[in-house]
Order: structure tokens, then C-alpha cells, then sequence
């Protein structure tokens, strides 16, 4: 029987390198997507605010030029692959950069961040993807004090619970999925574990049967052929006893050896019948026998 691992690849993969990846799970296909479309309507819209609310400023080609080089990195992004690697840690280490930079420079690009704590979760080890998300929430934070004419306990405390609801909903996504790769892969154990099972059932009372079949054949072989060949011989050592005294009488012994040696010739032709494949024992020739 097959140890049962206590976690699937996928899972090993999910702890060793983040809270977890796109990978194969069509959930977290839709979810990437959807961020991937937030991130890009979020940075258009920011940068639409940015130019409709200050025209002709000075530090408006820069903030272009950000917005630009912010969604063509984005774009790299997929090309690196889904995996935790080196690249893609220090891509995503210049995305927050340019992302930090470009909400010093126009605090409307801070709900920016909502996709980024959805990279970095994917990417990051679990300390460090939360230690992201608290560092991107406390500039999402900044930003909107920045952007209010006055206090608004409101824009303090609506950012982190932004970030704990969109965290929170996150990892359970990524531990349903893992659990469901889990149970996906328990049950291709067990399924492969009954078949063997099977096929070693099978094995055995074909073991059994066979064994059954030759126990039966030794049974028969002891009460008809052997029982004959023993009468035989007695008949025929009786008849030569008594060959020179009583002629007639071992005459008689030996016609009644040969009566025995018929029907044990017989008996004989019979278990070679019974034993033989079909088409041998229907006069199809060895050849055909073979073939069956």
C-alpha cells in the first residue's frame, strides 16, 4: 500500500514561496486577472484625476512619465513567470518604488496599491508580503491625509481594513485551493491504492483457483490412475507368480491388467482433453492452439 503524503506539490510549493501562485487553479486565474485589470484601471483613472485636476504643472511629465514606466513594468511582470524567484522579487521591488515615488509626487495613484498587495501576497513569503501590504497601507494612508482638507478618521482607518479584507480574503482563497489540490491528490492515492488492490485480489484467487484446479487433478490422478497402476502391478506380479503353477489363472491376471491399463489410458486421454486449450482439443492443431 502507498504511504499518503501529508500535502500535494501545489501545497509544498504555496508554503515554501508565498502565500500562494496562479499556478493551475482556475480561481486564482480569474483573481489575477481581475487585479490585473484593477492595477490598469486604477493607474488610467488616477492619471485622468491627475491631469484634469493640475494641467500644465511642472511636475506633470514626470508624473506621465511614472504612469508609464509603472504599467510597463506591471507588464514584465507576467513575462517573469508565476514562480517566487530572485527576478521576480526584485521586480516587484522597483514596482513599489515606482509606485511609492509616483504617490509622493500625486497622492491620487495610492489606491494603486490594492493590486500590488495581491503581487506581493503571490510573491512574497507570508512576514514579508504582510510586512508589504502594512507598509503599502500606510502610504495609501498618507496619501489620502494629503489629499483631505482636514482630519477624517475615515481615511485612517479605511485603508487597513481595506488591506485586512482584501488580505484576509486572499488566504483563503489560497488555502482552499490548497486543501482542494490535497484532497485532489488523496483521492488519486486511494483511487490508485484500490486498483492495486484489485489487481492483487485478482492475482490471488487466480493463485487460489489454480491451486484448487491441482488439488483436484492430484485427487484424481491418486483414485483413478494411480489406484489402476497399483492394480496392475499386483495383477501382474500375481501372474507371474503363479504362470508356471495355474497358466489359466495368470492369464486371467493379465487380461484383467490390460482391462485396467484401457481404462486408465482412458482416464489419462481424458485429463489431457480436459487440460488442453479449446482449440487444441477441438482438432484446430498446435498452431491454432498456440494462437488462442
Amino acid at each position: 500500500m502507498v504511504e499518503h503524503r501529508t500535502g500535494s506539490p501545489d501545497a509544498e510549493e504555496t508554503e515554501a514561496g508565498g502565500l500562494g501562485t496562479a499556478g493551475s487553479d482556475p480561481d486564482a486565474r480569474r483573481l489575477a486577472l481581475l487585479m490585473h485589470a484593477a492595477f490598469f484601471l486604477l493607474l488610467g483613472a488616477s492619471l485622468t484625476r491627475f491631469l484634469m485636476r493640475h494641467p500644465g504643472e511642472a511636475r506633470t511629465p514626470w508624473i506621465i512619465a511614472l504612469s508609464i514606466t509603472l504599467a510597463v513594468l506591471y507588464l514584465l511582470g507576467p513575462v517573469l513567470g508565476s514562480r517566487p524567484t530572485p527576478r521576480r522579487v526584485a521586480w516587484l521591488g522597483v514596482l513599489v518604488v515606482v509606485w511609492m515615488v509616483l504617490v509622493v509626487l500625486a497622492p491620487s495613484f495610492a489606491w494603486c496599491a490594492v493590486p500590488l498587495f495581491y503581487t506581493g501576497l503571490r510573491i512574497l513569503p507570508p512576514r514579508a508580503a504582510l510586512a508589504l501590504v502594512a507598509l503599502l497601507t500606510v502610504f495609501v494612508v498618507a496619501a489620502q491625509l494629503r489629499l483631505a482638507t482636514g482630519f477624517d478618521p475615515n481615511l485612517v482607518l479605511a485603508p487597513p481594513a481595506v488591506a485586512a479584507v482584501a488580505t484576509a480574503v486572499f488566504v483563503h482563497m489560497r488555502r482552499q485551493a490548497v486543501r482542494q489540490r490535497e484532497l485532489a491528490a488523496r483521492q488519486r492515492e486511494l483511487i490508485g491504492d484500490l486498483l492495486r488492490t484489485r489487481r492483487e485480489l485478482a492475482a490471488t484467487e487466480r493463485r487460489e483457483g489454480t491451486l484448487a484446479e491441482r488439488q483436484r487433478l492430484s485427487m484424481e490422478i491418486h483414485d483413478t490412475l494411480a489406484q489402476g497402476l497399483s492394480s496392475q502391478q499386483m495383477l501382474l506380479q500375481a501372474a507371474d507368480r503363479t504362470w508356471d503353477a495355474d497358466p489359466e489363472a495368470a492369464r486371467r491376471h493379465v487380461r484383467t491388467a490390460t482391462g485396467i491399463a484401457e481404462r486408465n489410458l482412458a482416464e489419462a486421454r481424458r485429463f489431457v482433453h480436459d487440460l488442453a486449450p479449446a482449440d487444441l482439443a477441438a482438432g484446430g492443431g498446435l498452431e491454432a492452439a498456440l494462437h488462442a
